[in-house]
């Protein structure tokens, strides 16, 4: 009885999850653990180990045939297979089952609603909307998921598409300032609500003010600018006190 022969290239691979990505004309493939690619470009999770299953490019994962390193070096520069597995890791088109696909895109969906009603608030009341209202206009709006881009990012397009269909707005941050009376009037304008404003007889301008979280890092970059200025944040999320969300 003859010997069966194993080609010494292969590697055989079960229950994975596929990124693929074509260069040079050769297309190369990894092999993850299911669930976990979305959690890696997510930066949930960072140990490559814990999401691929091998640490070895392919050409043709369910065949197990492993990438030759020529072809690697001519589509990436590099025969190293760390270092190819994360550039697709990255940048690869993921392989899932549509049922899979469509079960992800419902999950962001659900995501990103849940973010903007964590954000924002109706401006009239100050109150932040349900969960499911967003999703209900977010579906007016026929907001779509892009599965390339993080949930945050996409939340902060949808809060201004928002606007066409709804009264909503950042929820606003609560600061209290203190500082060179010269920037007085650069901080009204950044300034949603002012509560209050005095000026010391040092001429030191103390201030608190709402202002929305876009405008943070410019505010505290004016006021570390400035000898003996202060910055402190009273609230993160100004809220109107009562129910938790406008039904």
């Amino acid at each position: 009885m003859s010997n069966i022969f194993t080609p010494t290239n292969q590697i055989r691979l079960t229950n994975v999850a596929i990124v693929r990505m074509k260069k040079c004309g050769i297309r190369f493939e990894i092999a993850c653990y299911k669930n976990k690619v979305v959690s890696y470009r997510s930066k949930v999770e960072k140990d490559l180990d814990e999401v691929l299953q091998s640490r070895t490019v392919f050409t043709n994962v369910s065949k197990g045939q492993v990438a030759k390193k020529e072809d690697l070096i001519k589509a990436f520069g590099t025969d190293d297979h760390d270092k190819v597995c994360i550039q697709i890791l990255d940048k690869g088109e993921l392989q899932i089952s549509e049922k899979e696909r469509s079960a992800q895109l419902d999950a962001a969906f659900k995501d990103i609603a849940t973010i903007i009603s964590d954000k924002c608030v109706n401006p009239d009341s100050k109150r932040p909307y349900p969960v499911t209202m967003i999703e209900k206009s977010l579906k007016q709006i026929h907001f779509s998921v892009k599965p390339n881009k993080s949930n945050k990012s996409q939340a902060l397009v949808a809060m201004k598409e928002l606007q066409k269909v709804l009264p909503i707005e950042r929820a606003q941050m609560k600061l209290r300032v203190l500082c060179s009376k010269k920037h007085q009037q650069r901080l009204r304008t950044l300034s949603k609500e002012i509560e209050h404003d005095i000026v010391h007889e040092d001429g030191q301008l103390e201030m608190v003010i709402h202002v929305d979280p876009g405008h943070f890092r410019e505010i505290d970059h004016l006021i570390k600018s400035t000898a003996n200025s202060q910055l402190h944040v009273l609230s993160l999320k100004e809220v109107t006190e009562g129910e938790d969300s406008l039904e």
